[in-house]
């Protein structure tokens, strides 16, 4: 029998909890086509008297998630805490009371994917988690349902808007990186300390969700190259700039046959390009697959009113599923296709941009082409920069052709040993073949 009122308890209600407690009490049947009424009965969080955007009433607060879990009246569980340890034991009751869950966790879920998912499915209950990347943008819901019948070859997107900010105002407004940092933390879009953002790590949660989307595939995130922004400098920003370029921070991967290629780096994004043009906190995902070619899914990343619409768009599908008797209709992600080998990250191929401060004196882009060529890597253009001209060294750019990484790994080692350059190479990835 379906269910007119379906109950919903919401864990942890900070900035995006607090949105969507106002999403939900504010929804209306009528105007969103619902089949059955979406009730918020009960909020668990710590602090229930401090001061938030929006005036919730407080007889729907209790400090013990408990209340919330043990209830058998409350269908829906929406966990916002963050984190892996609190927030695994409430997924991991949720499902085994069989209790829908809709999170935004991307790290929980990157962690611990598979045994959500086959939690889920032997309770027979839904896991929903679009929020956990690229917040309002519908893209995991776009891979699950809209591209359901395209094979999806390739995919690459900014997916973090903190660093996207922070390149934003390195190139737009010429900011050195220091006061990118603070400009994004002043705005809200960096915390306090933005290390997990700024070395890639919730890009590279992202990228293994939407792996196990786009392709069905596992790969867990120990085994993905990542690297972030930190080390970047002005003098590259300007450099690329030159060379038409942008630099973003880009989660990529890229599926040949039963081989899959998978990285989170900084890297040379053309002007040309749809991602060159995605500025400040926004994030954009372009997917290629076939019949359908390429599609680009763009918005906000972050925030109260993007994530909150995320996780509350979640729990409307999630109530629709339970009204009409269809949980579990959807998997929570597609990993029953067949298993691909993942590539070493030595072995990856693509194009390089090489930077370095030179003695400004006649020999030196000759040693450094030789260092190249002895490894047979081709070189596509070489740059010196007149921007560097008043000073007492050069500034030096090459950008090669494709081969592995392994070898221009190798290649760098021996750049760093040559007596005419002043600082160690600066080696960033070019878009190529996407």
């Amino acid at each position: 029998m379906t269910k007119k009122t379906i109950n919903v308890g919401l864990i942890g209600c900070g900035v995006v909890g607090t949105g969507v407690a106002n999403n939900l009490l504010n929804i209306s049947r009528a105007e969103r086509n619902l089949p059955c009424e979406i009730k918020l009965k009960k909020i668990a969080d710590l602090y229930p008297f401090k001061e938030r955007p929006y005036k919730i009433p407080l007889d729907l607060f209790t400090t013990n998630a408990d209340e919330i879990l043990d209830d058998p009246e409350i269908d829906i569980v929406i966990e916002l805490v963050g984190g892996c340890g609190f927030p695994l034991k409430v997924i991991r009751t949720a499902l085994e009371k069989k209790k829908s869950v809709v999170t935004a966790n991307k790290a929980l879920l990157a962690e611990y994917g598979p045994e959500m998912a086959r939690l889920a499915k032997e309770n027979g209950v839904d896991l929903y988690y679009e929020a956990a990347v690229c917040g309002g943008i519908p893209v995991i819901k776009a891979i699950r349902e809209g591209l359901t019948v395209d094979t999806i070859t390739s995919f690459r997107g900014i997916v973090n808007g903190t660093c996207n900010y922070i390149l934003t105002g390195m190139g737009k407004y010429n900011m050195l990186f220091d006061d990118a940092v603070k400009a994004a933390q002043m705005n809200g879009y960096a915390e306090a300390d933005p290390t997990f953002d700024l070395m890639g790590k919730d890009s590279l949660h992202k990228l293994v969700l939407l792996m196990a989307n786009c392709f069905g595939q596992w790969i867990k995130p120990e085994d993905i190259y990542t690297e972030g922004i930190v080390d970047l400098d002005q003098t590259d920003i300007r450099c690329a700039e030159e060379l038409g370029y942008v630099i973003k921070l880009i989660a990529q991967a890229k599926r040949r046959g039963n081989m899959l290629e998978c990285m989170v780096a900084p890297t040379l994004i053309s002007k040309k390009s749809l991602l060159a043009g995605v500025a400040d906190a926004y994030n954009a995902v372009e997917i290629n697959g076939a019949p359908i070619g390429r599609t680009v899914y763009y918005g906000e990343g972050a925030g109260m009113n993007a994530t909150s619409s995320a996780v509350t768009a979640d729990v409307i599908d999630i109530a629709r599923n339970i009204y009409c008797g269809c949980v579990g209709r959807l998997p929570v992600f597609a990993l029953e296709k067949e298993q691909c080998v993942k590539v070493p990250t030595g072995d990856m191929e693509m194009r390089y941009y090489l930077r370095w401060k030179t003695d400004d004196k006649p020999g030196v882009i000759s040693a450094l082409s030789q260092e190249l060529t002895d490894r047979n890597i081709g070189i596509s253009s070489v740059i010196l920069h007149e921007f560097a001209k008043a000073q007492p060294y050069s500034i030096v750019t090459f950008m090669t052709r494709e081969t592995t990484e392994k070898n221009m790994r190798d290649a760098v080692q021996a750049l760093n040993k040559l007596d005419c350059i002043q600082s160690r190479t600066v080696l960033l990835r070019v878009e190529s073949g996407f």
